[in-house]
């Protein structure tokens, strides 16, 4: 594909990925330019976009609504980083949420939990807080969600432990909003016993701040 002058600066090794952003946020008709650069050729070009729209998705989610329908399509890309990007994407847009459409793709947004792999799955769990907090309807059901995580299976056990981990923080940012809390405590504290130790500790920081 051929590159735009903005694509071409995006390409620079030293290109300003904040700027940009928000120069894109500022001229939202350049939006259409960032997505299309996230099928450059270029691993400059595509990745550089897919971090301006992470910075959008923080800044200004309402702007890349619109686009939700992309985005949730490239929750099925054989390319990982663009997956991951997008994971995060998701959850940023579920504050903006105003058709339910974070409900329509549920399960696909949440299945990477039970493995295999634990990148994918460690993205999903890092954004399952926003969208508990965007939308406490279903913050049980995220909660059920993230459960799953202690019967995964990743390539490793280890793996298994620090998904584990990233479980216990998830958990830490919307327990009170959860309406089942015995299931979450239970896991928690059989955590206790991980043999990883920064995830152990991480559940005896969850449980002692419950227990105060």
């Amino acid at each position: 594909m051929s590159e735009s002058q903005l694509l071409q600066q995006i390409a620079k090794k030293e290109s300003d990925k904040d700027a940009i952003a928000a120069k894109v946020i500022k001229k939202p008709e350049l939006l259409s330019e960032i997505i299309d650069g996230l099928g450059a050729d270029k691993a400059r070009v595509k990745y550089g976009c897919a971090k301006i729209l992470r910075i959008i998705s923080d800044e200004a989610p309402e702007l890349l609504y619109p686009r939700f329908g992309f985005f949730a399509d490239l929750l099925d890309s054989d390319n990982n980083i663009l997956k991951w990007e997008t994971i995060y994407v998701i959850a940023n847009l579920a504050a903006v949420d105003t058709e339910d459409r974070i409900e329509a793709i549920f399960e696909r947004h949440f299945a990477p939990i039970p493995g295999p792999a634990l990148i994918t799955a460690a993205n999903v769990i890092g954004g399952a807080a926003k969208i508990a907090s965007a939308k406490p309807h279903l913050v049980d059901r995220i909660a059920k969600e993230l459960l799953k995580v202690e019967k995964a299976q990743y390539k490793t056990t280890e793996c298994r432990n620090v998904a584990i981990g990233h479980a216990i923080k998830a958990f830490d940012q919307f327990f009170d909003q959860i309406k089942d809390k015995e299931p979450v405590i239970a896991f928690v504290r059989r955590q206790l016993e991980n043999t990883r130790n920064a995830t152990r500790k991480k559940a005896e920081v969850f449980l002692k701040v419950r227990s105060s």
